[in-house]
């Protein structure tokens, strides 16, 4: 891409849809050692692979790169959220993506040592949802959402649908308590609660568990225990997949609602057994760090510096069917992503590092 195709340094390539995902399968895999002919390769570092919105965020960062061309990529992650094993595969990966990382943090802290080591050696490293980045990781650059805003995001729409005199009980569960980005939802939630409906006794954040048969059980558990509540709001994907569960098999009468693109949460939406469901637009991040890294790699433009806000999606029944179209396959995923990136990428988003929240 030259310069005279775009007045911003972060203009995207305009590459047709088909030859896009050519590029990614043809580029998806490093194997082997590369010669100084090979293209440069890039990668990134999951917070798991097997959860639906990780898987996500490493789609996104293949395509991303693929609209610049000229790169490999490589993603990798631990199989569940295991910081340590995370830290490992980071260490690993940056023998071979010299051309640049994006890790998506399980636990910042955690990981902050290992990528100041990578950053040190000459490899860039961004990091991609998470929350924040920890002091000493050297990191200049998170692709981030506000998450707190994300919070008031629900908390507004489940204010639209109670009485302004609302007087009853909510409860506030968290499938990953002491996560950076789940616990700045749940504070947006209960603060914007307290401003729109101070009448409303709010619960929580309480721990709802990571694991999906846990998860239900525990809010199973809730449901029963707080029969007068008014709504049942989760933090984390795997809340929003027992919440519509939970929500259908009590034909309950409460608001379920939570943050997730999961088709099982996406169905919920349609059924109404979520009344929404806020997308943090995984796909969307990964597709921002992958054109970011794949242009620096190959073309030496210099990466930003500073937190890339990334906006996220309410999903209600007004919409529920369109966000259901796009996530029938990673093409529609990224022809749904592409026409925002430019815009996302203007100064506008960009916010100072020691502003994430």
């Amino acid at each position: 891409m030259t310069d005279g195709q775009g007045s911003s340094m972060l203009r995207f390539a305009r590459l047709a849809l088909p030859a896009v995902l050519l590029l990614t399968a043809g580029l998806g895999g490093c194997g082997g050692d590369q010669t100084s002919d090979d293209p440069p390769t890039i990668g990134f570092v999951s917070q798991n692979t097997s959860r639906d919105f990780s898987r996500e965020m490493a789609e996104g960062f293949r395509a991303g790169a693929a609209v610049v061309g000229g790169v490999r990529t490589e993603t990798t992650g631990p199989d569940t959220h295991d910081g340590i094993r995370q830290a490992e595969l980071l260490r690993d990966l940056a023998e071979r993506a010299r051309g640049g990382i994006g890790l998506s943090a399980v636990a910042p802290e955690l990981v902050a040592e290992p990528m100041a080591r990578v950053a040190d050696d000459g490899v860039p490293v961004i990091a991609v949802a998470g929350g924040q980045v920890a002091p000493g990781s050297g990191v200049r650059l998170l692709i981030e959402n506000d998450n707190y805003e994300l919070g008031r995001m629900l908390a507004d729409a489940t204010a639209e649908r109670l009485p302004p005199d609302s007087a009853g009980k909510v409860v506030i569960g968290s499938n990953s308590p002491a996560m950076p980005a789940l616990d700045l939802r749940a504070l947006g939630l209960r603060e914007r609660l307290a401003e729109r409906l101070p009448k409303l006794q709010v619960i929580g954040p309480l721990d709802t568990g990571r694991d999906l048969p846990a998860n239900l059980a525990t809010w199973q558990r809730l449901a029963d225990a707080n029969p007068d509540a008014v709504a049942l709001l989760g933090a984390g994907d795997v809340d929003a997949i027992n919440l519509a569960a939970v929500h259908a098999a009590k034909n309950a009468t409460w608001l379920a609602g939570a943050f997730s693109v999961d088709p099982k949460a996406l169905q919920g939406v349609k059924d109404g057994h979520l009344f929404a469901s806020v997308s943090a637009e995984h796909f969307l991040k990964g597709a921002v760090a992958g054109w970011l890294l794949a242009s620096h790699a190959r073309d030496g433009r210099a990466l930003p510096e500073g937190w890339l806000v990334v906006p996220g999606l309410l999903v209600q029944a007004a919409n529920v069917d369109e966000v259901l179209r796009r996530q029938s396959s990673e093409a529609d995923r990224f022809a749904a992503a592409r026409p925002r990136i430019d815009a996302l990428l203007a100064d506008e988003h960009l916010r100072p590092l020691d502003q994430a929240r």
